[in-house]
């Protein structure tokens, strides 16, 4: 295998990074300029070859950055993911509204530029979440929309160092997730998703054997349907880095699922039923704040995010942005 410094290079993006145990947050991988020429097949071939060297970068640090590269449209992104040769997750049971746009990739979360998309892992309210998810910078935002990211296990240490008692009940209750749907979706919201492109079909009874197979309970109501899920846990345990995680929705719904339909407070509770104390939801949601790092975006920019790892916001942007997303088992 060849060296992996005749293709990518570790660059430094301070103060848009964190080191945890010597290791940058995240990774920021660069073309070697002695590497020619640039080329998008260049690119991908490197990603096929230095494999080994990459999954490990990733798993080491969570996140990484692969900026400068030739990657300049929608197709281009989708050779990238394709390069790396994971395999595809498809989008069912997701509450944000999103749009195919070619082969694998899809917008992200489409909601209004103004509002904040809060932390979250992919998924993180139903029992099959992608492993891994890409994101690429089609249009750089005219200002903000950054996509802050920040390590789960290190959120979990924080919470259960300050709220051992809460933590202990989200360990033996869980969560419950509830969310009403639409028909259609609704561009308008964070959490717009609607029931036809939920379960990927018109039809109630296909709607409800899906939801089945998420052990996901369905209420249908006059416009919609209403979902529930859990109880599902919110403290996993990553084997493969042997330690506990954070790996819920719980901020992102009680302080983001808000729309025409839903009541952020009631879209999720500790899975006895119980409420959940407000005052340590906030108190969560600035540890996540201060834990997070947040690079802007740069056209052309390609972030790999291990889901297991890292939970994921956006922040709100004045147009122009376009960033795609892909998510993998």
């Amino acid at each position: 295998m060849a060296d992996k410094a005749q293709f990518f290079i570790e660059t430094q993006l301070p103060p848009h990074q964190k080191r945890y145990s010597s290791s940058a947050f995240p990774s920021v991988l660069s073309p070697n300029p002695s590497v020619t020429p640039s080329s998008l097949s260049v690119f991908t071939e490197s990603i096929k070859t230095q494999k080994p060297f990459l999954n490990s970068l990733l798993h080491k640090a969570g996140a990484v950055l692969f900026r400068g590269f030739p990657v300049a449209t929608a197709k281009d992104f989708n050779d990238v993911v394709e390069a790396f040769g994971f395999e595809e997750l498809p989008y069912v049971g997701g509450a944000a509204p999103r749009t195919n746009v070619v082969g694998r990739v899809f917008t992200a979360n489409e909601s209004p530029p103004d509002q904040k998309i809060p932390f979250h892992h992919e998924m993180a309210q139903v029992p099959e979440f992608p492993s891994k998810l890409f994101f690429f910078c089609e249009v750089e935002p005219g200002s903000g929309g950054e996509t802050p990211i920040v390590l789960s296990h290190v959120v979990y240490e924080r919470m259960k160092e300050r709220y051992p008692e809460f933590v202990n009940q989200l360990e033996k209750h869980g969560l419950i997730y509830t969310r009403v749907l639409g028909e259609d979706d609704d561009p308008s919201s964070p959490i717009g998703r609607g029931w036809k492109s939920t379960f990927l079909t018109t039809d109630t009874s296909i709607a409800e054997e899906r939801a089945a197979k998420l052990n996901m309970k369905l209420e249908w109501i006059e416009d919609g349907v209403k979902t529930i899920m859990g109880p599902i846990p919110a403290i996993k345990y990553d084997k493969s880095r042997q330690r506990k995680i954070w790996f819920n929705s719980m901020v992102a719904a009680y302080t983001g699922w808000e729309d025409a339909r839903n009541d952020p407070v009631k879209a999720v509770t500790f899975g006895d039923g119980k409420p959940l104390p407000a005052d340590i939801i906030y108190d969560c949601l600035k540890i996540l704040e201060e834990e997070s790092v947040a690079i802007p975006w740069r056209k052309g920019d390609v972030l790999l995010i291990d889901n297991w790892a890292v939970l994921h916001a956006r922040r709100s942007f004045d147009p122009p942005r376009r960033v795609l997303a892909s998510l993998c088992k």
